[in-house]
């Protein structure tokens, strides 16, 4: 039998990379979902592929403009972008507002490369 898991409002892995605040609330065997803060006209992630993850991007506040192959779309509040293994995408706040979204990554294991890049830029490793 598998137990319920609650993850109340401050908890969390506070993760910043990339002028990008990240709360990983939930890093399970099964997926990972992270809160994430992109301020005004900050890049999160240029266009890139993942082979071994999904991802789900949902829009809580702001306007998110996501990546893809087809182009750039700007996600509104209740809108939702699935990456699926092997799809190009990347996201940027493009507004004046900061953006409030969730990330559902599936399998979880990606929050180690934030934790990587937030170390590297403490310890001077990249800009």
């Amino acid at each position: 039998m598998t137990d319920a898991i609650v993850v109340r409002t401050r908890e969390g892995e506070p993760i910043v990379a990339a002028g990008v605040s990240h709360l990983f609330k939930l890093v399970d065997e099964r997926l990972g979902l992270a809160r994430f803060v992109v301020p005004p006209g900050v890049v999160g992630a240029t266009p890139h592929v993942h082979h071994q993850h999904d991802e789900t991007f949902y829009v809580l506040e702001g306007a998110l403009t996501v990546a893809t192959a087809d182009g750039e779309t700007a996600l509104l509040p209740g809108d939702l972008a699935f990456a699926p293994r092997g799809s190009v995408h990347g996201f940027r706040n493009a507004s004046d507002e900061e953006v409030i979204a969730l990330c559902v990554y599936t399998p979880p294991g990606y929050e180690q490369y934030f934790r990587d890049v937030h170390q590297a830029v403490a310890s001077g490793l990249s800009r």
